[in-house]
C-alpha cells in the first residue's frame, strides 16, 4: 500500500481532477437538467467511485492475463492523457463520447463524464509512480470535490462565470500534458532497461 506522501495525494489529485474536468463538464450537467433529466449527485458519485475502485483493483490482475506490465500501460495511458489535454488546450473533440439519454445520474454523468475511459485509464497509470493509499486518497478526494460541483451545480456556475470556467479548462489542459509527458519519459526508461 506504501506510506503517506502529500505530494503524491496532491499529485493524483490533481491528475485525476484534470482529466476529469468536473468544471468543463458543468455546460453538459446544465444542458441534461434543462432537458428534464434530473441529476443525483450521490448516486453519480457513488457509482464513478465502484467503477473506479473496481478497475483499480481488478484492472492489474487484467494486464497480466494480456501479459502486460504496468509500466506499458502507462505508456499507454500517456498517450490518452496527451489526447484529451490537447482537447482540453484547443478545444476540439478527438475521443468520441456517446451520450445515453436514459438515466443521466449513472450515464453520461458517472459515466463517461466522471469515471470515463480517460479518468480509469489515468487511475491505473499512476500506479507505475504512486503509492497504492496515496491514490487512492486523491481519487476520494476528486470524488468528494464532483460531488460538491453536481449538488451545488447552479451556485458554482454564478460564482465562476463563463470565463473563468474556460480559463481553468485551459490551465488544466496545460498540466496534463506536462503530466502525460513526464509520465511517458518516466515509464518508456523502465521499459527500454527490461528490454536490454
Amino acid at each position: 500500500m506504501g506510506t503517506l506522501n502529500f505530494i503524491e495525494i496532491f499529485s493524483s489529485f490533481f491528475v485525476m481532477a484534470a482529466i476529469i474536468d468536473i468544471f468543463g463538464s458543468i455546460p453538459i450537467f446544465l444542458s441534461l437538467r434543462e432537458n428534464n433529466q434530473p441529476i443525483r449527485a450521490a448516486e453519480a458519485c457513488l457509482t464513478a467511485l465502484a467503477l473506479f475502485l473496481a478497475f483499480f483493483f481488478a484492472g492489474d490482475a487484467l494486464l497480466r492475463v494480456f501479459g502486460i506490465n504496468t509500466a506499458s500501460f502507462a505508456v499507454a495511458g500517456s498517450f490518452v492523457l496527451f489526447i484529451l489535454a490537447v482537447e482540453m488546450i484547443l478545444g476540439r473533440e478527438i475521443i468520441k463520447n456517446e451520450n445515453v439519454s436514459s438515466g443521466a445520474s449513472i450515464v453520461p454523468v458517472a459515466f463517461p463524464l466522471i469515471a470515463g475511459p480517460g479518468a480509469l485509464t489515468g487511475l491505473l497509470s499512476l500506479r507505475a509512480d504512486y503509492a497504492i493509499v496515496n491514490i487512492l486518497i486523491g481519487l476520494l478526494l476528486n470524488i468528494a470535490l464532483d460531488y460538491v460541483v453536481i449538488r451545488y451545480l447552479d451556485k458554482i456556475q454564478k460564482l465562476l462565470g463563463p470565463t473563468l470556467i474556460f480559463i481553468l479548462r485551459k490551465f488544466f489542459g496545460v498540466i496534463l500534458l506536462a503530466i502525460a509527458v513526464n509520465m511517458f519519459v518516466n515509464n518508456i526508461s523502465v521499459i527500454i532497461a527490461q528490454v536490454k
